[in-house]
């Protein structure tokens, strides 16, 4: 019996050491090095689309990120996330409009970066002198002048969970632009801060509009004792506000306006929420080459809604997609036990 067992598992050995080398190589064949990578060196003035900004401005945009660099039990890091900042960022300067950046408590607010994440326009932010005076120094709420501005955009990330609801000054602000007819946007956990604003008829600004945010499945799929860990699930809030709530598939951009309230899903919505944003300000927004990232985003939506050859022909509308973000999709499904979704994603990451 014992020179059987271990007969039996020298062939195993020998059949996970195949299979191992054999997903290796399959992995290679994805040719994942030969992706374009981002220029950390990069600066605003070498992307060509943000040097088409207009002369004259046509106004300001106040945005605001979080204060909180982490969570209550100081374990966790928290903070605010860099790329829905620049992009935004860019977008709305590109656009016309002079960007102010202010913050629950002033001063430099904790950010956080993942490089696997990052695109030109992040690192130009980063390289930006004058975005990061603006951040060195951002406003404190409770010193905004609303009458500013005419839209005010909040940041996710999740320092926002914390310091954003309840806030008296984010809901003085956001009640204060939309009752004039200003526009209000929010992104991924940024859209706790409307939840203690009133919109011009005195209720609450969410209550019957169409709006989104960070998904209770995307919340619970990085974070599974986010319930525990979070003061509330955004989702459930919204909800229990009266907002009508609507969830695109996770981790694919999604962006939902509702008049001058404009909201996106999670980080993949940012370009297409501020500029859904510029839009709704009666602005033109810039003209830019749609992203690696965004075209893998649309690729994936198009697959989810009708299925592989509507996602390989989305990704034939143009040249080059992130094949990286096709994959983190393939190996979602594998985990949540999705074995077809997984399969297919595969293919088309391939292209």
């Amino acid at each position: 019996m014992i020179k059987q067992f271990l007969r039996a598992a020298g062939w195993l050995a020998a059949t996970l050491a195949l299979l191992a080398a054999a997903g290796y190589a399959y992995f290679l064949s994805f040719e994942l090095d030969r992706q374009p990578r981002p220029n950390p060196q990069v600066r605003p003035a070498e992307i060509a689309w943000l040097a088409a900004a207009p002369a004259a401005p046509r106004g300001r945009i106040l945005a605001v990120v979080s204060s909180a660099a982490h969570f209550p039990d100081g374990r966790k890091k928290a903070g605010y996330e860099l790329t829905e900042l620049a992009r935004a960022y860019y977008v709305f300067q590109a656009g016309g409009y002079e960007v102010d950046i202010a913050s629950p408590a002033g001063g430099r607010p904790p950010e956080r970066i993942d490089a696997e994440d990052m695109g030109d326009a992040d690192y130009a932010f980063l390289n930006d002198h004058t975005a990061q005076r603006k951040l060195d120094a951002t406003q404190p709420l409770a010193s905004v002048d609303p009458g500013r501005y005419a839209a005010v955009f909040f940041v996710g990330g999740k320092g926002a969970m914390f310091d954003f609801p309840n806030n008296a000054d984010a809901a003085r602000i956001a009640s204060a632009i939309a009752a004039r007819g200003g526009v209000v946007g929010a992104v991924c956990h940024g859209p706790v801060a409307l939840f203690g604003a009133h919109g011009p008829g005195g209720g609450s600004l969410v209550a019957g509009r169409r709006m989104t945010g960070f998904s209770n499945d995307e919340e619970l799929f990085l974070m599974k004792d986010a319930r525990q860990r979070l003061p509330f699930m955004l989702e459930d809030r919204a909800r229990a506000l009266g907002a009508r709530f609507a969830v695109a598939p996770k981790f694919v951009g999604h962006v939902v306006v509702d008049g001058k309230l404009v909201t996106g899903q999670n980080p993949w919505s940012t370009w297409a929420t501020a500029e859904a944003m510029v839009t709704a300000m009666g602005a033109t927004p810039a003209a830019r080459p749609l992203t690696a990232e965004e075209r893998s985003a649309l690729a994936l939506a198009a697959y989810y809604d009708s299925g592989l050859e509507a996602g390989r022909a989305e990704l034939r509308q143009g040249e080059g997609f992130d094949k990286m973000l096709v994959l983190m999709h393939a190996m979602v499904a594998a985990m949540q036990g999705r074995g077809r979704d997984a399969f297919q994603l595969q293919r088309l990451a391939k292209g």
